[in-house]
């Protein structure tokens, strides 16, 4: 039998999961309710290891793109704009969810498992790019390595970044951040995003009127400088600020990449500073893009509290279980101490008309996805 649970939701700030300064949407008394099923077993935890198949894919491309044939490079893209979006709609939504599990073990295992295939990502695209050049396959491989990077790097350290600041995890998301250049994320998602997240402070937040493209425009520069602004607010001003401390020591590993190789007579450098440019490039362009179809179109006035009906989710399978249950975003806003594992899903919030994958193609032409989304805004909205 379907069963209706309502928790107190406690948020410990000196848990692994928050740092002693990172706001929460809720206060401590509010009440949540969820839906599952109490007499089903959890779901199993193997399922999320299909989140593996992309970076897996990366890698085998950029390996087999030097030893073989550069076509190879491709399967990435491939694969995550092609089959991926097909997967989405053929494996359905989950209609009725399963209770958490006790142990988060194999979870956190296979957030390191990410991380450490992330670094083999970018290190076999390095390979790649140095024996490629600057040719046109040199771009499908970065798009490739950078698709998989938006999940291995960008979603692991997303789940990773609100770890207590200092810990392990937290460190690994410091080094996937790096690795696309967007060291800036974890510091502006928890002190601006979760904050402000649906109102007009949150550069993050999409409004109705917004494409695809102009949010991607405006969001980019927007987290950047919403970041250094909350470093500058506490006297972090100039290199002190970690938004540009990040930034400029990104810069210079990028110029040593592109000309100490071929200065030392080693390799040109420069098709694989380019082609890390462009990986990086694809991964943040993917983030944004989730962060567009996760909030487009729902506002809350500033003094109003966040409820579960500011964020889209959605319950199909090969996005949830591919990119850590990011799919039930309503629960991680009201939750921000809870990992990615025992998010839950709520009646009543605005559900997606597809999964992440299968939203990409109609996003990337705003009147059919306005026109698709549209009939399932609140109406208050």
């Amino acid at each position: 039998t379907r069963v209706t649970r309502t928790a107190k939701q406690l948020y410990h700030r000196k848990s692994l999961r928050l740092g002693p300064s990172t706001p929460i949407c809720m206060s401590e008394a509010a009440l949540v309710t969820q839906n599952y099923d109490d007499t089903l077993s959890p779901e199993p935890w193997a399922f999320h290891l299909l989140g593996l198949i992309t970076p897996i894919l990366a890698i085998s491309g950029n390996i087999l793109g030097v030893i073989e044939n550069q076509a190879y490079v491709a399967m990435g893209v491939v694969f995550v704009w092609g089959v991926a979006p097909i997967l989405d709609i053929v494996m359905g939504e989950s209609k009725v969810a399963r209770p958490p599990r006790e142990s988060g073990t194999p979870f956190e295992v296979l957030l390191w498992v990410h991380g450490i295939l992330q670094i083999v990502v970018v290190a076999t695209f390095f390979v790649f790019a140095a024996e490629e050049g600057m040719t046109w396959w040199l771009v499908v491989g970065a798009l490739s390595s950078g698709l998989s990077a938006a999940a291995s790097a960008i979603v692991t350290a997303h789940e990773l970044g609100h770890k207590k600041r200092g810990s392990p995890g937290w460190r690994l998301a410091r080094v996937l951040l790096f690795s696309v250049h967007y060291t800036h994320f974890t510091y502006e998602h928890n002190h601006v995003h979760h904050k402000w997240v649906s109102t007009a402070k949150d550069s993050a937040s999409a409004e109705a009127h917004q494409g695809l493209w102009s949010f991607w425009m405006s969001t980019i520069p927007g987290q950047f400088f919403s970041s250094a602004s909350v470093h500058n607010k506490k006297g972090k001003t100039g290199l002190s600020n970690p938004t540009y401390r990040g930034l400029l020591l990104q810069m210079v590993t990028l110029f040593a990449i592109a000309f100490l190789p071929g200065m030392l007579g080693y390799f040109d450098g420069i098709p694989v500073a380019v082609g890390w440019l462009v990986m990086s490039g694809i991964a943040i362009l993917t983030l944004e893009y989730v962060n567009y179809i996760r909030h487009w179109g729902l506002r809350r006035s500033e003094d109003e509290r966040f409820a579960k009906e500011h964020s889209w989710n959605t319950e199909a399978r090969w996005s949830r279980w591919s990119l850590l249950e990011l799919t039930r975003h309503s629960d991680h806003h009201l939750r921000a101490s809870v990992p990615f594992w025992k998010l839950r899903p709520y009646e009543g919030t605005p559900e997606l008309r597809w999964g992440y994958y299968a939203s990409w193609w109609p996003c990337l032409v705003p009147p059919i996805w306005k026109r698709a989304m549209a009939s399932r805004l609140p109406d208050n909205q």
